[in-house]
């Protein structure tokens, strides 16, 4: 918190008492308020609060009229009156001031000796989450990180942030507050697909203290699908192609257009059809758009679909990938100028059809859902 310069608020007092000084009048018959303790407003920026609460046992005496509030900017300080107020608690909006201290005032203005002071110490703060991960999603993020704030004794809850995403400047919008959670995970939801978004979290403790931010992260909603069915071209042909997505304004700005279309292998505007392959019985994914590429995500099944997450610069070829359950792929798709990047995990394969889960980035670059690295290798490829 800043000292050098106190930021006294003017503020509303209940009784209309302007700011004086302490040093007068505190021969009242009542005794001091006890426990005083205090509450801060986490702001977003741990230097700052937006406010603190004061809160302190109620004087039980019928000569009771009000409670006074003082403050100081710095333990040299005199202390100087912030508030009065009937209620044993006390908001003050604003940075506080260092120390606080409360008077009980009597029916005939008598005031009480100071109570217990409190000293607002930003060393109190918790330790910042060291990690933050997420997961696209459907008009939404999932959000994990390290919960190592929890470990200590005094805290509360988390606060997630988020901002809008400039991906060509790297750069994150105007800030504001997502959610709090005690859990070291939150969801994100009702986004825009194809919006990209920044998010941050701190930890709060039980007297409001704020830590700083964890590792600031950038994702992007897209929309997905689960069990898809789509025949080998072999079987049914009109029932063989599937088209991830198609921008129904052809301008590549994130339009809802039409998702997810299984449409005829044979049409030359499909990403990509299942081809039988007549050696082995074995079901393969062909690209078929002109801009279409692929890759396999790893030589290891994936545990799901949001498993993939992050698009690799290079590594996509035109070969074709055998489907094989439980394993991942990655498009990337080149349309009017502009990449998109696609991903799919296989659920089942017959000898006839291929059953799969699959998302789409709508927004033209961003790589938001394909793997951290490139595939080091590939089951099998055939041209």
């Amino acid at each position: 918190m800043p000292r050098s310069s106190p930021y006294i608020l003017a503020v509303a007092l209940l009784f209309g008492i302007a700011c004086q000084n302490s040093t007068t009048n505190l021969s009242g018959s009542l005794p001091p308020p006890q426990n005083l303790g205090y509450q801060l407003d986490a702001s977003g920026d741990p230097n700052a609060p937006a406010g603190i609460l004061l809160v302190w046992d109620d004087v039980l005496s019928s000569d009771l009229a009000s409670y006074r509030v003082y403050s100081r900017a710095s333990t040299s300080g005199s202390f100087q009156l912030r508030g009065e107020t009937s209620s044993n608690t006390f908001h003050d909006n604003g940075v506080p001031q260092l120390q606080y201290a409360v008077t009980a005032v009597d029916v005939s203005n008598g005031e009480s000796d100071r109570s217990n002071i409190i000293t607002v110490d930003e060393r109190l703060r918790l330790q910042a989450p060291d990690t933050l991960g997420s997961i696209s999603l459907n008009q939404a993020i999932h959000l994990g990180w390290a919960d190592n704030a929890a470990r200590d004794t005094t805290f509360k809850w988390y606060r997630v942030y988020s901002a809008s995403y400039n991906l060509d400047a790297d750069s994150c919008g105007t800030w504001y507050l997502e959610g709090e959670t005690v859990s070291n995970e939150f969801l994100a939801s009702l986004l825009t697909n194809g919006a990209p978004r920044c998010f941050g979290v701190s930890a709060i403790s039980t007297q409001g203290y704020e830590s700083l931010w964890s590792p600031v992260r950038q994702d992007t909603p897209r929309p997905d699908a689960r069990n898809v069915l789509v025949y080998a071209f072999q079987s049914q042909p009109t029932q063989s192609g599937f088209r991830f997505w198609s921008d129904a304004n052809g301008n590549g700005a994130g339009d809802p257009g039409e998702l997810g279309l299984v449409q005829d292998g044979n049409r030359t505007d499909i990403d990509f059809r299942v081809h039988l392959q007549a050696s082995d019985s074995t079901l393969w994914i062909e690209p078929r758009f002109g801009g279409d590429s692929m890759q396999l995500y790893s030589t290891q099944p994936i545990a799901d679909l949001t498993s993939i997450d992050f698009a690799p610069a290079g590594g996509y070829t035109g070969n074709m990938y055998q489907a094989v359950p439980g394993y991942g792929y990655v498009f990337q798709r080149n349309e009017a100028g502009a990449y998109h990047y696609a991903a799919l995990r296989v659920t089942a394969v017959s000898r006839q059809y291929v059953i799969f889960d699959w998302s789409i980035q709508t927004d033209p670059g961003n790589p938001e859902l394909a793997p951290r690295r490139p595939a080091t290798g590939q089951m099998a490829a055939s041209r």
